[in-house]
């Protein structure tokens, strides 16, 4: 049995610089699982666990993607947000050491905390949850909104965002459909033109534990994670993106297409009934026009989805963007229903 790879140093040295150990101490602890944009840590300190991460240059997916190390500077201040809004919304932040690039948090043992990707991996598509879900993004846009005078500066990360997730998303795959180019950077622009609230960028089930309590009867605490493309732009991406992952996962898990249905519905009515900066009905139409462009960048774009392996699902995926980005919709129901008749199909 191999022995455990020591603490990366850049980690140690951010923790002791912090305060968060002695300076005789040497944590232990692991790499955990997931990660292609960041090294991510559990560190075991004499205090307790903590968790850190470090900004990779390159991320670690097939296509050459890369983008600006100093970007969970912004994570980090993406999270104090987050948590004035809604407190718990995401971890807490225990220290970021700018010179280093590491951000320390605290610790969430998988133990009272489940991702939402493995519950619905299972099948487990709760409408509770994901209303949970649509309910606190649309807290944390609200709330930002509110304040755009002091926070539009402090996340003027247009650059970032760009290199992040509007270049291997929209304009990588509008290579790859000419005939749909002009499309897809249409989208471009609209998102870059209509800088409302503050975006996390990455609102994925991946990147969404769901507090679990026995004794709370309640609805599901949702804890959003990996806000590295913190941005002040259009909250309709956040809305967007996160749908996009309910419609592709009823071509994953077939039997709970029924249950995504009602998940993709209620996240985004709870998100609806929150919207007050601007009118609801402007934001759900920007999000009905990205969702295909996204929709189609998780098969076609530098980041597909890992769990679509089969030709015929790419194909349906492509027949519904395509078809929605010739002739764009202005409800995020209209969009749901063109899904559905394509699963329809798919499985006649």
């Amino acid at each position: 049995m191999s022995s455990p790879a020591p603490v990366p140093a850049e980690f140690v040295q951010a923790l002791r610089d912090a305060a968060l150990i002695d300076a005789d101490e040497v944590p232990g602890g692991a790499a955990l699982a997931g990660g292609v944009s960041s090294d991510i840590w559990r560190l075991d300190t004499r205090r307790g666990a903590l968790c850190a991460k470090r900004a990779l240059p390159k991320l670690r997916v097939a296509a050459d993607w890369r983008a600006p190390i100093e970007r969970n500077r912004y994570e980090a201040r993406w999270m104090h947000v987050a948590n004035a809004a809604v407190p718990g919304a995401a971890p807490r932040v225990l220290a970021q050491h700018e010179a280093l690039g590491v951000l320390v948090m605290e610790y969430l043992p998988p133990e009272r905390h489940t991702l939402w990707k493995a519950q619905l991996a299972r099948g487990q598509a709760e409408a509770a949850t994901a209303h949970a879900v649509g309910a606190t993004l649309v807290r944390i846009h609200a709330h930002a909104a509110a304040r755009a005078a002091e926070l539009a500066p402090r996340f003027d990360t247009d650059r970032i965002f760009f290199d992040i997730r509007l270049e291997p998303y929209l304009v990588a795959t509008a290579a790859k459909h000419p005939d749909r180019a002009d499309a897809l950077h249409t989208l471009v622009a609209q998102t870059q033109a209509n800088a409302r609230s503050l975006v996390h960028g990455d609102v994925s089930p991946k990147n969404i534990l769901v507090r679990t309590d026995p004794s709370d009867d309640g609805p599901a605490q949702p804890v959003l994670l990996d806000a590295e493309c913190a941005w002040w732009g259009d909250p309709a991406f956040d809305l967007a993106f996160c749908l996009n992952h309910l419609l592709l996962k009823a071509l994953w898990v077939r039997g709970a297409r029924a249950a995504l249905g009602r998940c993709f519905d209620a996240l985004a009515a709870a998100y609806r009934e929150g919207i007050h900066w601007e009118l609801p009905a402007a934001v759900e139409a920007r999000a009905a026009r990205l969702l295909p462009g996204l929709l189609l960048a998780r098969v076609d774009g530098k980041s597909p989805v890992e769990y679509l392996d089969r030709p015929a699902q790419h194909e349906a995926v492509r027949r519904v963007a395509r078809a929605l980005l010739a002739r764009p919709v202005a409800t995020l129901a209209e969009v749901q229903a063109a899904w559905q008749m394509e699963l329809e199909r798919t499985d006649a």
